[in-house]
């Protein structure tokens, strides 16, 4: 099964470089300034699950790309996403599956719009991961999984051969036949962790050190899952039980990337996992008045967003 991994990048370099430890058949689409690091040093992975690096591994061109492949494994950012779909649209044949690991749900509807429904895959990955200062990808604990199924639940012939090739390569791999519900329950929580600790630039053990912390964490946990509820996709209790400690202890360090995207600088995918999921509020309530916790953390998000392009040195 021959796999093109769109982008190099934290998530793409992990789940494709341990593909391609593995001995599967992986080309990686990037831009000319990551094909040229690539090129150079290898693909390096420092994690606790082991380091690897990987030299003269196959790279493509958006420019070059003239071939289909079997699976295309989506790995760009969400805002990314327009241009993704454009570079990555010659390799998609008639059996192609399109595995997106974005974040939230939007990037499904735009997919299938262009390619059919068809064509794509749910999936998510739970991974805690960066490009260094060296451009290396570094895994930053032993957590590196990723599942996938049909958008319409169940177990197909071809995510069984999909599962085939993921199994035994250094991650956890699972079909699923419930994908779009683990998909709305990773969104509930990354939407809370990311609003909560963006909105008050902390990590968790920081928000909670000042007195209602816990209570607030809670609230934006239920606001979400209310969203979560009203489009047909409630948390299910044992995934309620396992986000809330994780929300509410004292002491942890725990925090989302996207935090780490507003300290270094960066662009954000608040849209993408705050805007879309108050967007589905607001379909669902039309007549809903008075501000959310979720609503605040993302006009938080657009202020920052809108300092950060007005600075000479943060354009482009």
């Amino acid at each position: 099964m021959r796999i093109l991994i769109v982008g190099a990048g934290a998530v793409g370099g992990y789940f494709g470089g341990r593909l391609l430890e593995a001995g599967r058949d992986v080309t990686f689409l990037v831009r000319p300034g990551r094909a040229a690091e690539l090129a150079r040093d290898g693909l390096v992975i420092k994690s606790p699950c082991g380091d690897v690096t990987l030299p003269d591994l196959a790279t493509v061109l958006a420019a070059d790309l003239d071939e289909t492949f079997d699976v295309v494994i989506l790995s760009s950012k969400a805002y990314d996403l327009s241009g993704a779909i454009d570079s990555l649209a010659p390799a998609v044949g008639s059996e192609t599956m399109i595995l997106p690991l974005l974040n939230g749900m939007k990037h499904l509807d735009v997919l299938t719009e262009r390619f059919s429904r068809e064509r794509v895959l749910g999936g998510e990955c739970r991974i805690a991961a960066t490009l260094n200062e060296k451009r290396e990808v570094a895994h930053l604990n032993k957590v590196h999984a990723l599942s996938f199924g049909e958008i319409d639940g169940g177990i197909s012939k071809r995510v069984r051969a999909l599962a085939a090739v993921m199994t035994g390569a250094g991650f956890d791999a699972q079909p699923s036949d419930m994908i779009l519900q683990e998909m709305w329950e990773k969104w509930v929580f990354l939407a809370t962790l990311a609003g909560a600790t963006c909105l008050m630039r902390g990590s968790v053990g920081d928000i909670l050190v000042a007195p209602g912390g816990d209570d607030f964490m809670l609230a934006l946990l239920e606001e979400c899952r209310a969203i979560a509820e009203t489009e047909g996709f409630a948390p299910r209790p044992a995934f309620l039980a396992w986000s809330r400690p994780l929300l509410t202890t004292p002491g942890s360090t725990f925090a989302a990337s996207m935090l780490r995207d507003v300290e270094s600088n960066s662009r954000s995918e608040a849209d993408h996992v705050l805007g879309d999921l108050l967007r589905r509020r607001s379909a669902a309530d039309p007549e809903l008045s008075g501000m959310s916790l979720l609503e605040i953390a993302y006009i938080h998000l657009k202020t920052y967003e809108g300092r950060r392009a007005s600075t000479p040195a943060s354009k482009g």
